[in-house]
């Protein structure tokens, strides 16, 4: 049974984290929407969240990190248009896809061109930095069935997932603004705009260089309705 607990609890983070370390999935607050997260180092968590969002395992998982150290984890250094769209933005609401670290192996999902790079983004939101800081970086997708709009209140994440699998634990933030991350696909210096969201493309590209390209496509309610470099599905960042 899903245990609902508030942010403010004495314990609740604590206990969050607990089950995300033993491959639970948990729902959390964020600075755009309710998010499902879990320990992207542990492959069981991981199909979990696939199978209960019910999500194509063609839509690869992006990460959420607490600050510089974890982004160089998953990501290495930035490259230079990266590295100065993070500076202006982070932390906030932009998703960068960005080339993964060697040794960062985990499998988040995507064909295999999506194996080479990894979306990640560095939240404006006390409590999933905080989950960040205790366990490391996570995988984090929106809180709803794919394809459905992203729940705002732990409420509706309650609601969506009644009578079936559900959530370990849903730590209750009150409500999120609703509006998912601005994801941007970053190399060397050049950058495109994978969706449109909290951030506007026009902002965020200028002073960049010339090969700045605008939204690949229009959004789907869960994620990037787009292709990637050599086909298949772009990073899922609603969040």
């Amino acid at each position: 049974m899903t245990r609902v607990l508030r942010t403010d609890e004495a314990g609740a983070l604590r206990e969050a984290a607990g089950a995300l370390a033993d491959g639970a999935v948990v729902a959390v607050p964020t600075d755009t929407v309710y998010g499902l997260a879990v320990d992207p180092a542990q492959p069981d968590a991981v199909e979990r969240l696939f199978a209960l969002k019910g999500r194509p395992a063609d839509v690869p998982l992006p990460i959420l990190v607490a600050g510089s150290e974890q982004v160089a984890l998953v990501a290495g250094d930035l490259d230079v248009a990266a590295r100065a769209l993070a500076e202006r933005y982070w932390p906030g609401p932009l998703t960068l896809v960005v080339p993964r670290r060697p040794v960062f192996t985990v499998d988040l999902g995507g064909p295999p061109t999506a194996r080479q790079t990894v979306g990640v983004r560095r939240p404006d939101h006390p409590v999933i930095v905080a989950l960040c800081d205790l366990l490391g970086p996570l995988a984090v997708t929106s809180a709803n069935r794919h394809g459905a709009p992203p729940a705002t209140t732990a409420a509706e994440v309650v609601r969506v997932f009644a009578g079936s699998d559900q959530p370990e634990v849903v730590l209750d933030g009150g409500e999120c603004s609703g509006v998912p991350s601005t994801v941007v696909e970053c190399r060397g210096p050049a950058s495109r705009c994978l969706r449109e969201g909290a951030l506007p493309w026009a902002e965020l590209h200028r002073g960049q260089d010339s090969t700045a390209r605008g939204p690949a496509g229009a959004p789907d309610a869960d994620g990037v309705d787009g292709a990637g470099p050599d086909g298949g599905h772009l990073w899922d960042a609603a969040r």
